[in-house]
């Protein structure tokens, strides 16, 4: 029905708009950091917060920026009363997180919006690819390498707790995840990422390691 579709469609744009909002950039100015695309990598993600000590910010940033990817799916489900408007709409906030309207097109990598479109579309699979990135981030020490386990693990995940259209969602978002960290992967094969914890002595913007 026409309807159905202006709200679905509504529901999409509300998605890409609510996931386009730099959260990182905000906090970063509410707590006096500075404009963080000028800060360590340049990334608008918590990783990147982070880098400015300041770990209040990165856990607001990182709670705000997953946050917007559920919320994005949990009020279309109540529009719109279709799980898979949804899964849609879940999309297409990670891909305003990843290509902000506000900026140019110019955003983040979407691996926190990722995972609050996993938890509201199907928890356990979001639970289980937060699992596996903490135990990777603890092993290998990569938060870039973490993130890229993390999100091919969903899919799998997917398999056996979600729907079967649920797994196409949760390929696509791993498929996007895994583009937007290309140069990440160059330098894990170089052997020039950038472990947690590791201080840089350039703190110039670099190409981002992190959602």
């Amino acid at each position: 029905m026409p309807e159905t579709a202006i709200i679905h469609g509504l529901a999409g744009i509300g998605g890409y708009l609510l996931g386009a909002v730099p959260f990182g950039i905000v906090i970063a100015k509410l707590f006096g950091l500075g404009d963080l695309r000028t800060i360590g990598s340049g990334n608008i993600g918590a990783t990147n917060v982070l880098r400015t000590g300041n770990k209040l910010a990165a856990f607001l940033t990182l709670l705000l920026d997953s946050g917007k990817g559920a919320i994005a799916v949990c009020i279309t489900v109540l529009v719109t009363d279709d799980p898979f408007a949804g899964y849609a709409a879940g999309f297409l906030a990670v891909m305003g997180h990843n290509f902000p309207v506000w900026l140019k097109f110019k955003g983040g990598k979407g691996v926190a919006t990722t995972i609050g479109v996993l938890i509201a579309t199907a928890w356990p699979v979001g639970l289980g690819a937060i699992a596996v990135w903490i135990a990777s981030a603890a092993i290998f020490r990569y938060s870039s390498l973490a993130a890229l386990l993390a999100l091919a693990a969903a899919p799998a995940l997917s398999l056996q707790f979600a729907l079967p259209q649920h797994h196409w969602l949760a390929g696509l978002l791993c498929l996007l995840v895994w583009a937007r960290h290309h140069q990440n992967i160059r330098r894990l094969i170089k052997g020039e990422e950038s472990k947690i914890g590791a201080k840089k002595k350039d703190q110039a913007p670099t190409q981002p390691t992190t959602p």
